[in-house]
């Protein structure tokens, strides 16, 4: 709990309980009860993902920890898989077919206690309840079963966006400050939800990336991207470059590079045109590894754009070394420059910075006319914000990009 207190993460103490023991083990006999808790035991140790935490506390019930997660959903992931393994394919017990059923009962750390005793006790009064309402897993604090029930029918309904074809890309228009033309897009994921209409990415980008589901989805905008932007020069436009956002979870797979690879010779991109928008934090996590996948991309003609730039890591040595050809400032700096001076030093300073090392600098969320009239004076490259377009579905973008 120490470690997990440091690193602003939680812990959940589980107490499973196998339903109906007593019966069976009537109808068994002792010794075929204590061989069926022993294959118990093996099946939970083989689906736990730590198992040297598990105990077999008294006669029908285990307990164990999972660690190092943030939301509770996660956890609730694990202890899904684990009882789906317990409780799937039925237990042979000499002649005899058993099915089995458990409930859980969870206590996490910090919030149901500090300390181990408090979170037994707490876990122990969860599966009690729990047992009582006939639920198959019930938290100690009953606003999280509502919260984490949100959460998974959220993400249920985000594996039926992904099997419905329910994701689409809005496009929002770069504009170069010294011709006053269409210099690129940035490709937005947009969920169109049945029940709700369009879905702003915050609300499920965060999701996508704690299951996983995001390297479906990231792959399925980068390919989209380009078959859009194949359209485009189809119609006879001067089709923009693209950029698609990266997440942290696409960047660390070791087949990234090749994802990319993949979408540009499937799409028959050929130029492609496509530019990857990665936050300056994530390249800094693995600095070495992250040059190696950035150089590999620039052989193929795509180009790296370091994104919110100003609120990661103090980043500014790497620069030179890291095979990037655009800064993004973040828009918070953008808004407070009109009113704050050191804001104002500091987007210049960044300005200069890139144009000494050949980077062109796009300004994002400009809003204002004076906003653009000062990024014009501090020559920067590149702007996109509310104050020009707001992001556009493929046909207004198409009708935008006819006219410049």
């Amino acid at each position: 709990m120490g470690i997990a207190e440091q690193n602003g993460t939680k812990v959940a103490l589980v107490m499973g309980d196998v339903k109906r023991f007593r019966l069976i083990n009537e109808s068994l006999g002792r010794q075929d009860g204590d061989t069926l808790l022993r294959e118990i035991a093996d099946r939970a140790r083989r689906s736990w993902p730590n198992p040297d935490s598990l105990a077999h506390i008294n006669a029908d019930s285990f307990a164990g920890t999972l660690v190092d997660f943030k939301d509770e959903a996660v956890a609730v992931h694990a202890l899904e898989k684990a009882m789906k393994a317990v409780t799937g394919p039925p237990y042979t017990i000499g002649e005899k077919e058993l099915a089995i059923s458990m409930s859980a009962g969870i206590a996490v750390f910090p919030a149901d206690g500090n300390n181990a005793e408090t979170l037994f006790k707490n876990a122990e009064a969860a599966l009690k309840q729990g047992k009582a309402s006939g639920e198959r897993y019930t938290f100690y604090q009953p606003s999280m079963n509502a919260r984490v029930a949100e959460t998974l029918l959220l993400e249920n309904k985000m594996r039926r966006a992904i099997d419905n074809k329910e994701f689409a890309l809005y496009y929002q228009p770069k504009l170069d400050l010294a011709t006053g033309r269409v210099s690129g897009v940035e490709a937005l994921i947009r969920w169109q939800d049945p029940d709700n209409g369009i879905v702003s990415p915050g609300e499920f980008i965060p999701l996508l990336e704690e299951t996983g589901m995001i390297l479906e989805v990231g792959a399925w905008a980068i390919h989209r991207a380009l078959t859009d932007q194949r359209q485009w020069r189809m119609r006879g436009l001067q089709a923009p470059r693209i950029a698609v956002n990266v997440s942290a979870i696409q960047l660390r797979q070791a087949n990234f590079v090749e994802t990319v690879r993949e979408a540009i010779m499937k799409t028959n991109s050929t130029p492609h045109g496509l530019d990857l928008e990665i936050t300056e934090s994530l390249i800094m996590e693995d600095v070495e590894d992250s040059i190696g996948k950035l150089e590999t991309l620039r052989d193929m003609n795509v180009n790296i754009a370091i994104d919110d730039f100003g609120t990661g890591y103090s980043s500014l040595s790497y620069l030179a070394r890291l095979p990037v050809q655009l800064l993004k400032i973040d828009r918070s700096f953008i808004i407070a420059m009109t009113r704050d001076a050191e804001s104002m030093a500091f987007v210049s300073t960044i300005i200069s910075l890139a144009h000494s090392l050949k980077l062109k600098v796009i300004a994002e969320g400009v809003e204002t006319e004076e906003q653009l009239q000062f990024l014009k004076l501090l020559k920067c490259d590149e702007m996109q914000g509310y104050l020009f377009s707001k992001p556009l579905p493929f046909e207004q973008i198409t009708s935008l990009l006819e006219t410049y």
